[in-house]
């Protein structure tokens, strides 16, 4: 029972902080949509009467106070309504998900790769640190750092689509439809069509994994637990991998929670430069028409999802190592 109770402290912590956060959201989320136009006029058009708007505005409880319309804000939101999107005639949240999958793969996509390539860049750059290729290393992860996401999709697309041919420009390709979500994972065009901004959407966070996982194995292999191992003869690629590698994940799972939601966010240059139907491109297109109720939802959702993917890496970090809901406790 003494073991639990600190653990089961943490996670009512995380999920309490989780509910003020997306409190906050929704809060911000109802000023910005009470602020920045009027519904009745874009439900309305020009030509409508100023009486007929006046009615619409007392059935619609804009006429209310705004603690009366926020309250009836955050009662919509438990129930799922965020709004009815001016463009598409049909609830925000709705329009929001059906572009979620492409966003989401997208995002996962990118993932993938920064995870596949910073855990050996930064592994080797920390065993061989004075090498050339650890400097090589280090060198182009500080371009990937300055080059903005725009200008690296560009590049990628003059190079790969229009000098060599060898992928596509632009779209989603071909998607094969699981459970109705529709997936580019599972048809070669799809993944044709994916790899090029899943590329340029990693170039962000791949420099600063590298670099992470870098200093953290660093750290690691000069303490004296590396060094006992290297006396008793164990190997080299059991203390990188088992020990110091292993002991350095707390840092990089707590940053990868928090660079999963950054990378989610900058799908919004990233989709806009390779025309991918996701809901960064939603979210311009929504921001060019004035949708207001649609810029509030996406807001909120991209907050969620910020904040669902913090708790779980604060739980996988508490599951790896049960210290931190110590720390909490105390």
């Amino acid at each position: 029972m003494d073991a639990i109770r600190p653990a089961a402290t943490f996670l009512f912590q995380r999920l309490f902080q989780m509910l003020l956060v997306m409190l906050a959201i929704l809060t911000i989320a109802f000023a910005i949509r009470s602020s920045l136009g009027d519904p009745v006029r874009e439900l309305t058009g020009p030509v409508a009467s100023e009486s007929e708007r006046a009615t619409l505005r007392d059935e619609l409880g804009l006429n209310d106070p705004w603690p009366v319309q926020f309250g009836r804000y955050l009662e919509g939101a438990a129930r799922g309504d965020l709004g009815t999107s001016y463009i598409y005639k049909r609830s925000t949240l709705a329009v929001i998900l059906d572009k979620f999958p492409a966003s989401f793969e997208l995002v996962l996509a990118a993932f993938l790769i920064v995870v596949l390539l910073s855990i050996p860049g930064g592994i080797y750059c920390a065993v061989r640190p004075r090498s050339l290729g650890a400097k090589l290393v280090l060198g182009v992860s500080v371009l990937g750092v300055s080059i903005p996401v725009f200008l690296t999709g560009i590049l990628l697309i003059s190079l790969f689509s229009v000098l060599l041919g060898w992928l596509p420009a632009f779209g989603r390709g071909e998607t094969v439809s699981v459970f109705g979500w529709e997936s580019s994972f599972l048809s070669l065009d799809g993944l044709e069509h994916l790899l090029l901004p899943a590329v340029t959407l990693s170039s962000i966070m791949l420099p600063l994994f590298i670099r992470l996982i870098r200093s953290a194995m660093l750290d690691e292999l000069g303490r004296d637990y590396v060094r006992t191992a290297r006396a008793k003869g164990v190997s080299r690629l059991h203390i990188w991998i088992g020990h110091a590698l292993r002991n350095a994940w707390l840092p990089v799972i707590a940053q990868a929670g928090l660079q999963f939601g950054n990378l989610l966010a900058f799908t919004l240059l990233t989709e806009t430069v390779f025309q991918w139907p996701g809901m960064g491109f939603l979210f311009l297109e929504a921001v060019a028409r004035a949708d207001i109720p649609l810029i509030t939802t996406y807001l909120v959702v991209v907050g969620g999802i910020f904040v669902i993917a913090n708790t779980i890496a604060d739980l996988v970090s508490l599951a790896l190592d049960p210290r931190v809901s110590l720390e909490a406790a105390r």
